[in-house]
Parts: structure tokens; sequence; C-alpha cells
């Protein structure tokens, strides 16, 4: 049964290459004047294939359907090397890698197999390329992927060298145009730590760098509770197609990524992410008290350790012990001083897309006044509480902000932390910040983008009279907490009106014009501008 089932999963996946090809159409627009662009993933954001080392077999491992769970803990369930900094996969009669297909996209674009399941909540970059296909992008000429081994650290040597090929092979292939990276969540800090440690070949090759929800300072909730709980990477009915919470849990303990993606301790925080416990405390005379213990990032790392004590994972015979690493946070500490020591070359050109508006797991609370914790290693098997902040439901704000770098523009959109990839309003400052339009609407300096949603102009003359008529309107966008605190208060809509004339001394010329605005009440972190005006103008 398992190997028909093998068989199946193999015909499955020819097949919707195969629907893929046959579906392929020529490119309606190519813009040959634009720069190259690479597109550059988070965690879990690229395709990853196992390839056997006898044979040479490819399966795809991540993400799959079928066997999903199997596959996924014998090809990628991997052991940290401190001597090296690779997590090793324990399967070593196989090797993952990332398929190259379309230069790079197909393995960044739709993660699963979309005929079978046909949901959005496993796209990645495909909204973006379909986006940017329009505006003249073509695929291997001026738009390319780089996919990678996620479980690794973001300095991980072989990364960093399969980055720079990829550098040079994209500015080859573009006839020696220097490049548009756009990065999205961990894609950042891997781009970052490249910045920090190559940036005589990041100044060569690189014209600007866009990062999308990159956690700068870390996703402290996020990570939390991943390390101590796992965590899924689609929500809903989907979760039964994907891999186990449980199973990705066990994979994630030896990621050196992940422990790069903990709450730096040494940042100010406005609010201090914390983990906190709920425990019984038992005083010499036998009295008990139920206690909050709060623990900031340093001094949680204990806590991590001793629930984690026991943790165990099962792969076919083998009993693997998997606690908290620490020859893993040593290795990420490490990191964080690489990051910490990057600077953007002045040639290059720095933006940075945060979310808002959603609420960000931040401090991580476990048990109740009523239902203490008496055991610390109950932890990965109890239900974590948030106090949330703003973010994009991974990364806080403060944190996606937080690049340490000396940037273009700074600009918060509301949106999800994947769902922003797919953002209209992303794709309009993105398509501003490369050039790839004249866009006269956007203003990065005060971080705001007004985006046109309707516009008409009329002329005519009637009675001597040449008339124009005009009405314009639009959704305004923008990051200022206190003016939206003030509008959102608003009940009514702001109105204002001016007219100007002038009577010229040349034949007795005389034009006006009349305009009228309004501003709506803010909804959903957006204002809603109508403009309406006419002029007159007639000669005697």
């Amino acid at each position: 049964m398992a190997a028909l089932l093998e068989e199946l999963v193999k015909t499955l996946e020819a097949l919707e290459l195969w629907m893929k090809l046959i579906k392929k159409t020529p490119q309606d627009y190519v813009d040959p004047t634009l720069d190259p662009v690479l597109l550059v993933p988070g965690i879990a954001g690229s395709i990853l294939n196992a390839v056997d080392e006898k044979t040479g077999n490819e399966e795809r491992i991540w993400v799959r359907i079928l066997g999903a769970d199997h596959e996924f803990r014998t090809k990628l369930w991997s052991l940290f090397d401190p001597s090296t900094g690779e997590t090793i996969s324990i399967d070593r009669g196989s090797r993952i890698e990332v398929p190259e297909d379309r230069f790079g996209l197909y393995a960044i674009d739709v993660l699963d197999p979309d005929m079978i399941i046909g949901r959005e909540s496993v796209y990645y970059f495909h909204d973006m390329i379909v986006e940017m296909l329009k505006w003249g992008y073509q695929e291997g000429k001026t738009l390319f992927g780089f996919g990678y081994d996620f479980r690794q650290s973001n300095r991980f040597q072989g990364t960093l060298e399969r980055f720079a090929a990829k550098l040079e092979s994209v500015y080859t292939a573009s006839g020696g145009k220097k490049i548009n990276i756009i990065s999205h969540s961990m894609g950042g800090l891997l781009v970052k730590c490249f910045l920090s440690l190559h940036s005589d070949i990041f100044e060569k090759y690189v014209k600007s760098w866009i990062a999308i929800a990159a956690p700068f300072r870390g996703a402290p909730g996020y990570i939390t509770s991943t390390l101590l709980n796992g965590m899924s990477f689609v929500e809903g009915w989907q979760q039964n197609f994907f891999i186990s919470k449980w199973s990705m849990h066990q994979l994630l303990i030896e990621c050196p990524s992940i422990y790069e993606l903990m709450p730096c301790p040494d940042f100010h925080w406005e609010n201090p992410p914390l983990l906190e416990v709920w425990r019984e405390k038992t005083s010499v005379n036998g009295n008990s008290t139920v206690m909050l213990e709060s623990f900031p990032p340093v001094e949680a790392v204990p806590i991590f350790t001793e629930a984690l004590a026991c943790n165990m994972a099962s792969c076919g015979d083998l009993k693997i012990p998997l606690p908290f690493n620490m020859e893993i946070l040593r290795w990420s500490n490490e990191t964080r001083k690489v990051l910490s020591s990057a600077k953007v070359p002045q040639t290059v050109k720095f933006y940075n897309i945060y979310g808002t508006n959603i609420e960000t797991p931040h401090t991580v609370c476990y048990g109740s006044e009523d239902a203490p914790v008496s055991d610390l290693r109950q932890l990965p098997t109890d239900l974590a509480n948030y106090v949330n902040v703003d973010g994009d439901g991974t990364v806080p704000v403060e944190s996606a902000k937080a690049d340490g770098l000396n940037a273009e523009a700074r600009v918060g959109v509301p949106g999800e932390h994947r769902e922003i990839l797919c953002d209209r309003h992303v794709f309009r400052i993105v398509k501003h910040w490369l050039r790839a339009d004249n866009d006269p609407f956007y203003n990065p300096i005060n971080d705001y983008v007004i985006l046109p949603t309707a516009f008409e102009i009329e002329r005519f003359q009637e009675k001597g009279l040449e008339v124009t008529s005009l009405k314009e309107e639009w959704e305004m966008i923008e990051d200022d907490s206190d003016e939206q605190d003030e509008m959102a208060h608003q009940e009514k809509p702001l109105v204002a009106s001016v007219s100007v004339s002038h009577v010229g001394g040349h034949e007795g010329s005389r034009e006006e014009a009349c305009g009228t605005i309004v501003v709506h009440p803010q909804h959903n972190g957006k204002k809603h501008v109508e403009l309406n005006a006419m002029s007159l103008s007639a000669n005697a």
C-alpha cells in the first residue's frame, strides 16, 4: 500500500507540472527597461525536495499531501552540528535541495499541489508574481526567485554562497543591471546577514532592497509558543492535509533559524516580551500560594530548558532526545551580532514595509490562577494565553520597524503576516519604489499612500464658455496612530470648499473655479476622499 501511495504522489506531482506547462500562455506585456527583481521568502516559504544519494531520485518533502507527515519526519527531521552551524538531516541517505524551475520562482510561488486543494492559504509569492508580470516583468529576464533550506541559520555559509551565486546569475541574465531584492519575513534576516558579511558583493549587484514583514528584533510571542508547543503552517481544515503540529515542533527544536527569531534580549522594547507561568508554591510550613512568575528573554531560557528536558522524538526505531538546544542558542546570539553590524551601502536604497492592525502575540502565559502549572514539563501540552500588541499577527510593529538601517521610507500597511504579500496597497507601494511606474500619488516621506479609486474629467463649450468638470476619489492609507485615533471618533464627513477667480487684462478674459473636498470618517485604517471641481473661462 505504501508503495502504491508513493507512485500516486509522483504521478500527481508530474501531472501538476504538466498542467502548469500547458496552461502557460505568452505574456501580454514586457517592459525591457525594468531592472531585475529577486524575491526571497521567509521560513517554510520554499518547496524542498529530498534527493536519494544513490539513485538521484527526487521527491517533494515540503509541501506535499499523501504521506506528508511520515516523509517529513523521515527526510526533514535533523540535528544541529555546532562545529559547522548546519542542521543535518537524520536520514543520511538523502540530501535536501530546492527546485530551480522557472529561474527559482517555482519553489516560492504556490507551495502545495494546488490542483488538489486549490486553496490560497498556501500561496506564497504567487499573487505578487502575477501582479509583477502585469507590470512588464519577465521570468528569467527581470524576475527571479531564491528558495532555500529554511531549517538552516540565516548566516549558514552554504545558503550565503548560493545567494551570492544567485545575485551574480541574475545580474548576468539581465544584461548587467543591478538587482532589486524583495524579501518577506525571515528572508529579511537572511538578506541582512548577507549584507553584513558580504557587503562588497551586495554593493556590486544590488540597487535596492525592500523588506516586507521582517522580524528584525524577533517575533517574541510566536516563537515562544513555537518552541514550546510547535506551529501549524496553515489553519482550519487544511491542517489535515499537511504536517502535524507535533512533527513540526520536533523539527523546529533543532533549527537555528527559529532560535534566531527569538526576541532580541538587548533591544529596548517599549513593553518587554515575557514568558509567564502561574505556579503553585509551597512554603516550609506547608502553606501553598499561587503566583504569576514573569521572565524576560534571558531569564526565560531556564524555563525552556526545564520544559523541554524530556522532549523525545521517535523516527522509526530511533528515539532521539530533543531538548532545548543551548548550542543553537549560542549560535543564534552570534547571528544577532552579525545582524547588528550590517550597514546599507550609500549606493543601495533600503525600504521597509510592515504589517499593522492585527493582534500579535507578545507575552506568552501558561496556566491560570485557578489552574496553576505544577510541572514545567507539561508546558508543551498546555495551551498558551497571550498578551497582544499591534503587528501583523506574527511580527510586532515594534520589531519590524527596528531594522537598524538607513531607510528611505518605512510604511505600515494594515494586514496579516502572509496575506500582506497579496495586498493591493503593498503592490502600489512596491511598484512605485521599483520605478515600475511614474506614480505621483505616493509620498514615502510622510509614509502614506493615496490610492486613486475614481477619476472623471469632462470638457465642453456652452454659450461662449469653456467648462471643465473634474471628479476624483482616493483611499488614503497612513501610519499615524495619533491621527487615526482622532479620526476614529469622527462621525460625520469633513467638508471644505474653495473658489478662485481671475480677470485678465487682455481682451477682458475671465476665469473662475470652485471645488469641494470631502473626507469621510476613517474605516479599517483608510480614509475615503472625494474631490469635485468645476472651472469656467470666457473671453469677452
